[in-house]
C-alpha cells in the first residue's frame, strides 16, 4: 500500500459551481436550475484529511461527487495534484470512494469484491491477490476473505467497502457519510479504525463528507463547513470549536450559547446583555454600540456566582450520566450550562446563578444564529 501517486494526491476546487436541471432553449437562452454548489474555492493538502461538515442539501455530497466525476460542474475545475480532471469520466481519476450504503456485490466472496475495482483498472492479474491480502490486511478482514456480504455485520461490510477502495493504490479517498448507517458503538470503533488507516497511510488525501459534528471534531485535520451550497468557514477542528468565526459555525460545529449583546461605547472588552455587563476578550474589529453575539459553549457555563455573572429561571434539567444539562431563561434567552454531575439537581422553576469566564467567550457579528440544543 506504499505505491500511491504523488502526483495524484491533493484536491483542489477552482471556483466550482454546480447546478441542476438547468437547460438551455433553442434560441440560446439558458434556464434556472438549482445551485447545489456555489462558487467553491478550497484546498486539500497531500496528505490531509479533510470534512465537508454541513446539515442536509448544503452543497457537500455534491463537492465529493464533482471530484469523483459523478457530476460535471456548470464552471470551475477541479485539480487532482496538479492534474485537471473536471473533463475526465470516473475510472480514469485513479480515486477510491466508499459510500454509505457499502455496494458491495452481494455474490461475490469478499476477496473478490476488493478485487473488482483493481480488474476494472485493468491491473494485471498476478498483482491483484498480493494487493488484495494487503487491503484486507490493512482493513483487519484478511480472515474474512472467503466470505459472503451476508454473512458480515454492518461494520464489517464497511472495513470491505473501504479495502476495497484502497486496493487501487488511490492518491485520494473519498468517503460519502461512510458511518451513518452504523450504529453507535460500531460508528465509534470504525472511528479509531480510520484514524488508524489515515496514520498508516499518510499519503493518502481524503475527504469525508458527514453531517456529524463529533465524526468530522475526531478525524478531520481540518473542517470546512457548508450551509446553503457555499463554504461558510474552514480551520482546524479546535480553532472552528474554540474561536468560531461566523455564527452558523458556532451553531452547527459542536454546541453552542448565542446571545445578543451590545459592545460598549468606550471598551471593546466589555458587552451588554440585557442590563447586565459581561467581559469578553476585545475585538479590535467590533464598532463601539453596535450589536453583535456572544458565543459560549455550554461545558464553560459554571454553577454559582463568579465572573460574567448571568441569573434566571431553571426551565429543564437533563441527565447525561457524568454531567447535567441545566436551561436556564435569562431574561427571556435560554441559556445552556453542563455541570458535572450534581448530587442534587435544581427544582424546574428555581432561581439559580451560572456564569463564565470572560476568556471563554467569543465575540461574533451581528445576529443570532439558530440554536442547536
Amino acid at each position: 500500500m506504499r505505491d500511491i501517486d504523488q502526483k495524484l494526491s491533493g484536491i483542489r476546487f477552482d471556483r466550482v459551481s454546480v447546478t441542476y436541471g438547468g437547460s438551455t432553449s433553442k434560441t440560446g437562452n439558458n434556464t434556472t436550475g438549482t445551485l447545489a454548489l456555489d462558487s467553491l474555492d478550497l484546498t486539500v493538502e497531500p496528505g490531509e484529511v479533510m470534512a465537508l461538515l454541513g446539515p442536509s442539501g448544503s452543497g457537500k455530497t455534491t463537492a465529493l461527487r464533482a471530484v469523483a466525476g459523478f457530476v460535471r460542474p456548470t464552471s470551475g475545475r477541479v485539480f487532482l495534484g496538479e492534474r485537471d480532471v473536471t473533463d475526465l469520466p470516473p475510472h480514469r481519476r485513479g480515486i477510491g470512494m466508499v459510500v454509505q450504503s457499502y455496494a458491495l456485490f452481494p455474490h461475490l466472496r469478499v476477496e473478490d469484491n476488493v478485487a473488482f475495482g483493481m480488474r476494472a483498472q485493468k491491473v494485471p492479474r498476478t498483482e491483484i491477490p498480493t494487493r488484495v491480502a494487503e487491503a484486507l490486511e490493512l482493513t483487519g478482514m484478511a480472515a474474512y476473505a472467503k466470505r459472503y456480504p451476508r454473512e458480515l455485520s454492518g461494520g464489517q461490510q464497511q472495513r470491505v467497502a473501504i479495502a476495497r477502495a484502497l486496493a487501487v493504490r488511490p492518491g485520494v479517498l473519498l468517503l460519502d457519510e461512510p458511518l451513518s448507517a452504523l450504529d453507535a458503538t460500531l460508528r465509534s470503533g470504525m472511528l479509531a479504525e480510520l484514524a488508524r488507516l489515515h496514520r498508516e497511510l499518510p499519503d493518502v488525501s481524503i475527504l469525508y463528507v458527514t453531517h456529524d459534528q463529533v465524526e468530522a471534531l475526531t478525524l478531520a485535520d481540518r473542517i470546512a463547513v457548508m450551509d446553503q451550497a457555499r463554504l461558510q468557514d474552514v480551520g482546524t477542528p479546535q480553532d472552528l470549536y474554540r474561536r468560531p468565526r461566523t455564527e452558523f459555525t458556532a451553531s452547527f460545529v459542536g454546541n453552542a450559547n448565542l446571545l445578543p449583546v451590545q459592545v460598549g461605547s468606550r471598551d471593546k472588552d466589555t458587552v451588554s446583555f440585557g442590563s447586565t455587563e459581561l467581559r469578553v476578550p476585545e475585538r479590535r474589529d467590533a464598532a463601539a454600540g453596535s450589536t453583535a453575539t456572544l458565543c459560549v459553549r455550554p461545558h464553560l457555563v459554571g454553577l454559582g456566582e463568579g465572573p460574567n455573572s448571568l441569573t434566571g429561571e431553571v426551565r429543564e434539567v437533563q441527565w447525561r450520566g457524568s454531567t447535567h444539562r441545566l436551561y436556564v431563561d435569562v431574561d427571556g434567552h435560554r441559556v445552556k450550562a453542563d455541570v458535572r454531575e450534581l448530587r442534587e439537581p435544581p427544582a424546574l422553576g428555581e432561581r439559580v446563578t451560572v456564569h463564565f469566564a470572560p476568556e471563554d467567550a467569543v465575540l461574533l457579528s451581528a445576529g443570532v444564529g439558530e440554536d442547536n440544543g
